[in-house]
């Protein structure tokens, strides 16, 4: 008895196969489910955030440019005030106050504009019930003005008496002999209802969740929704220390209310303002939350109908052993039938294997989209610079001898800003196109960044690489392009590891050959250690 009480108890200890079969199976189907949604998350996130920072630049791009052709419209018409007033006899007399009405009152850029004579005393300004005819100016930004003589442009400021914030622009008068007569100034009220308010007061980023706000050369805030904040400094503002030393761009940061934001900004040329475009972290979490949302409600079905075949196939793959152990356990105490023969173990493995194969597609494609993407520069098609680096790192590893030529189109800016960007983007993609058709196959070719490109020549020492280069460099400067002038490219060579093992060196002292090649008149080919 104590023999078979111990045999019982290890029999209940046992995990049947059909048990094993369905809970590995079953867990399994939950596994790559559950990575398929981890990686869909990671890079849906990650397409989110570089669409809404693309999308935020676009917009401060565009913002920018409509203030830059404002200011140059403002300052053409007080330049043009300033000429007729230069031809008059006496400038500054009563006859020159319907000039300054119509001007403000036409143009709607200006809520005062004043007529200083080059002794410092108002002759003339509109309105009149602002009453400083015949005074002396006070502030420092018109006698800055006075004193300069040439086109200003004030950085905001608080006025004494009426505490309104300020900017103020104005234009020299001279004589028809060139003498120096005063100027005249317009003066934007930035807390009132200006121009800035009628041109992007009801700016459609709303609808998309973002917002933006315009600062000064100073970082102090000029425009924006919350006009209690106008004149705030906000200097110590990531974005806007960026904007202060010129740069634009878009990035993730942290305002000074501790929020994380998506920002794009951009400098205007004309009056060295910055506008920034911003939107919260939470309009991605947002849109991430509803595409888990549709993940689900389209490929959780699927899923559990995959996994509920799959679990009915396991149990009937187990069904054999489980006949087999029956039929066992009666040898001996009772006759027993012999099972007909089948060939379900093929069949069902095939049914098995056809329907994880159609998961393993799904998944394979989406994984190869990705990888793609994040390989691969969007406009011109060729490797970006992360895949570049990991290429370099991986030859370097594997000690495979090779050589970088870095390029830089010459003069890129002045296309740009001559034809255009879209023509500056089919100047890209025709050089890209130059450069895949004059090396070899197997060598690597990459969009470095703006007009930079770079390409990695395996098994070449500089000399040879000087060879493609050279090929490279004739070739763009004589093909057609899309201007239909000859455009030229200075490029710099470095080798491993004659020159260095290290990748970032390595693009560092191309780099500083192609300086060379820029500085010694453009349009050649400079190789590192010949510097």
């Amino acid at each position: 008895m104590p023999v078979l009480l111990k045999i019982m108890q290890n029999k209940r200890k046992k995990i049947s196969l059909a048990t094993l079969l369905t809970g590995l199976v079953s867990l399994s189907v939950a596994l790559t489910f559950t990575i398929l949604l981890i990686a869909s998350y990671q890079s849906k996130k990650k397409s989110l955030v570089d669409t809404v920072l693309t999308l935020n630049y676009s917009s401060a791009v565009q913002m920018s440019q409509t203030i830059d052709s404002l200011f140059k419209s403002m300052r053409s018409s007080l330049h043009y005030s300033a000429s007729i007033l230069s031809k008059m006899p006496a400038p500054h007399a009563n006859k020159a106050y319907p000039n300054l009405e119509l001007l403000r009152n036409s143009s709607n850029y200006f809520h005062s504009i004043v007529i200083v004579d080059e002794t410092g005393v108002v002759r003339n300004v509109s309105p009149d019930s602002i009453g400083t005819v015949g005074k002396n100016i006070t502030t420092q930004e018109a006698k800055t003005a006075l004193a300069l003589q040439k086109p200003y442009i004030s950085k905001p400021y608080f006025t004494s008496n009426s505490k309104r914030l300020i900017v103020f622009m104005s234009e020299p008068i001279y004589d028809t002999n060139g003498k120096y007569r005063g100027f005249i100034g317009g003066s934007i009220y930035l807390q009132e209802k200006n121009i800035l308010n009628m041109i992007f007061g009801n700016n459609p980023t709303n609808e998309l969740g973002s917002s933006f706000y315009v600062v000064a050369s100073n970082g102090h805030l000029l425009f924006n929704r919350d006009k209690s904040q106008l004149g705030k400094d906000l200097s110590a503002n990531q974005v806007v220390r960026k904007l202060n030393q010129g740069y634009s761009g878009f990035e993730q940061m942290v305002n000074l209310r501790g929020e994380t934001l998506l920002a794009g900004y951009v400098k205007v040329p004309e009056n060295g303002w910055g506008v920034v475009v911003v939107s919260p972290i939470s309009v991605v979490n947002e849109q991430l939350c509803h595409h888990i949302k549709t993940i689900l409600l389209y490929m959780l079905p699927p899923f559990v109908l995959v996994m509920l075949t799959v679990i009915w196939l396991a149990r009937k793959l187990a069904r054999p052993f489980v006949d087999l152990a029956n039929l066992v356990s009666k040898i001996g105490t009772e006759n027993v039938q012999l099972p007909t023969e089948g060939h379900h173990w093929n069949r069902e493995a095939d049914l098995l294997t056809e329907a994880i194969r159609y998961a393993l597609m799904d998944i394979k494609k989406q994984t190869d989209q990705l990888t793609h993407e994040a390989m691969t520069d969007p406009l011109t098609g060729l490797t970006n610079r992360r895949t570049l680096e990991a290429i370099m790192h991986k030859w370097i590893v594997g000690q495979t001898p090779f050589s970088l030529i870095m390029m830089d189109i010459d003069r890129f800016k002045t296309i740009n800003d001559t034809y255009g960007h879209p023509v500056g983007d089919d100047v890209l993609k025709h050089f890209a196109h130059i450069i895949t058709s004059s090396v070899r196959p197997g060598d690597i070719c990459c969009r470095f960044g703006g007009e930079e490109f770079i390409a990695l020549v395996a098994h070449a020492t500089a000399d040879e690489a000087f060879l493609i280069a050279e090929r490279i460099r004739t070739m763009f400067e004589k093909s057609p392009n899309p201007i239909g002038q000859p455009i030229t490219v200075s490029l710099g060579i470095a080798n491993y590891d004659s020159h260095s093992d290290s990748a970032e060196e390595l693009i560092h002292l191309a780099d500083q050959a192609l300086y060379l090649a820029k500085e010694s008149g453009r349009n050649r080919t400079v190789i590192a250690n010949k510097c």
